[in-house]
């Protein structure tokens, strides 16, 4: 996985799912075009975490796609994903690359250019930004705007991927900074048709 396409990255929400099929959702996507999945539990239990990491690991790798997890380092050790995804009140990062080591995956949120300076020279593989529209999935974020967006595509090189409230709408507005890729969540998991709402979003990143 030398090569890591950030064009359509989905972070799963068990709630949002609901009563569907957890593992049959997430690959129906991926066979549309979902090209990296972060694994976000904030309710499981650490085994119940460590299980479904595990078992979406070998769904991932089967389609040759990256698992990021989301903040929990102990996790992403123990089920060897092929990266963490951390924010800005996890541990440092300079920590978390010392934990999990050169091979994996790191990705740090941002939501300003210092914050991203800051994880491009920690040695963030990649940044999350936003959140760029109120989202339902956090209801404790402040919008980033496209201008801002655009002064950090500026100020770094590493991969930039947008999050926060994105759907079909506005992911074309968003694409055209220049960045590498969208991370949703209800824009594909939320709705009934997730195959058909991950070839729309395809048709923008693509």
């Amino acid at each position: 996985m030398n090569k890591i396409d950030y064009s359509l990255y989905l972070v799963t929400d068990e709630d949002i799912i609901g009563d569907r099929d957890f593992y049959k959702t997430i690959e129906e996507v991926i066979k549309v075009g979902v090209s990296i999945v972060q694994l976000r539990e904030k309710k499981l239990s650490s085994r119940d975490f460590y299980e479904k990491a595990i078992k979406l690991k070998e769904l991932c790798e089967k389609y040759k796609v990256p698992l990021i997890i989301n903040d929990r380092v102990d996790i992403a050790i123990a089920a060897d994903a092929h990266g963490i995804h951390i924010g800005q009140s996890d541990l440092p990062l300079s920590i978390v690359r010392r934990m999990v080591g050169e091979e994996k995956i790191v990705g740090v949120s941002v939501r300003t250019v210092e914050q991203a300076i800051a994880a491009q020279e920690g040695g963030a593989d990649y940044i999350g930004v936003g959140a760029m529209y109120t989202t339902s999935t956090k209801t404790d974020t402040v919008s980033v705007s496209i201008e801002q967006l655009r002064r950090i595509k500026e100020a770094v090189s590493i991969p930039i991927v947008a999050i926060g409230g994105i759907n079909k709408d506005n992911g074309k507005v968003l694409m055209d900074t220049g960045i590498n890729g969208l991370a949703v969540v209800s824009a594909i998991l939320g709705k009934e048709n997730v195959g058909e709402a991950t070839r729309g979003l395809v048709n923008i990143v693509k």
